[in-house]
């Protein structure tokens, strides 16, 4: 038999072998990739928040919130929805574009029009007031002295941040209309970072963004200080799209509302800078429709949004 048929042989031989022993082998080993649970039948919902913050900071403050949602609520999935200003939000309130919303009080009263309703609401009432910041040279310290200045605003719409603020002026004696130049610039940190660069005069902004901006830029947070605060109002609302299942928006008000009674809640409240949420419905926010009509009547023209018969809104 020639040499290299009989190597075959022995090669082929040796293959069996392996191959023999391997059948052999318990099916313990399972090479195979472990897949978890992907839940394909959960639902997703979108979770719009104004734009408290950049949407790369928004993600960072109220991404833990949603997932925190999504792990607790098992048939759905929340997903965070940003928007790149004031306006944009707005329109997806009035496009019904989301299911949730987390909107100021002012836009509550748009999400009231379009088919949204309250269940919860951010807690701290004395937390939602404007509050004006200035450099520590520029030697502001009296009203009179911002005639003929600047002072910068997240949004026309603001309503802490700006109708506060500006109310407080217009009480204090100068016309925002007249008196001084209105800065709109799109977001709380900008507000803040134009009175730092000079853009500016005077910031205005609220509580949480302020903190925020202190922890995350304290050498610039050191070159300002915060010179007048207003009179608070009611905080921003919690909304669900009036076609939510209300199973599932009982699911989400309760797992806000018992927050505080867990570590990982508290954790969430912590790194978002928050009081625990607080009850709530579209009674709550009556106080600020009046403010409305008076910032109106007395500051400059607004939409009062005003239900019409006819338009969405509470049916029971």
């Amino acid at each position: 038999m020639p040499h290299w048929i009989r190597a075959w042989q022995l090669l082929l031989l040796a293959g069996l072998t392996l191959l023999a022993s391997g059948c052999g082998k318990p099916e313990a080993q399972n090479y195979a990739p472990h897949y978890a649970e992907t839940r394909q039948d959960r639902t997703i919902y979108r979770f719009a928040v104004h734009p408290l913050y950049n949407p790369e900071m928004l993600a960072s403050v109220f991404g833990p919130l949603t997932d925190y949602l999504s792990e607790r609520i098992p048939d759905a999935k929340f997903k965070l929805e940003a928007s790149r200003d004031y306006a944009a939000f707005e329109d997806k309130i009035r496009r019904r574009s989301v299911e949730f919303l987390l909107p100021n009080p002012y836009q509550t009263l748009l999400g009231q029009l379009n088919g949204y309703h309250v269940f919860a609401k951010m807690g701290a009432d004395a937390d939602f007031h404007g509050i004006l910041i200035a450099r520590r040279d520029s030697g502001i310290h009296s009203f009179s002295q911002l005639k003929g200045k600047t002072i910068s605003y997240p949004a026309p719409t603001a309503i802490a941040a700006t109708m506060l603020s500006q109310k407080f002026l217009q009480d204090h004696g100068i016309d925002v209309s007249t008196d001084v130049t209105n800065l709109y610039v799109g977001s709380q940190e900008s507000s803040i970072l134009a009175t730092y660069h000079k853009q500016s005069d005077l910031a205005s902004t609220w509580q949480p963004p302020w903190r925020n901006f202190i922890k995350a830029h304290p050498e610039e947070a050191a070159q300002l200080v915060v010179v007048w605060e207003t009179p608070p109002l009611i905080n921003n609302s919690l909304m669900a799209r009036d076609d939510v299942p209300a199973g599932i928006v009982k699911q989400v008000r309760a797992v806000l509302l018992d927050m505080p009674n867990t570590t990982a809640g508290r954790a969430v409240l912590q790194k978002m800078g928050m009081y625990p949420f607080a009850t709530a419905d579209d009674r709550t926010y009556e106080p600020v429709r009046q403010f409305i009509r008076i910032f109106s009547r007395e500051v400059r023209p607004l939409d009062t949004y005003e239900r019409q018969p006819g338009q969405r809104g509470r049916q029971d």
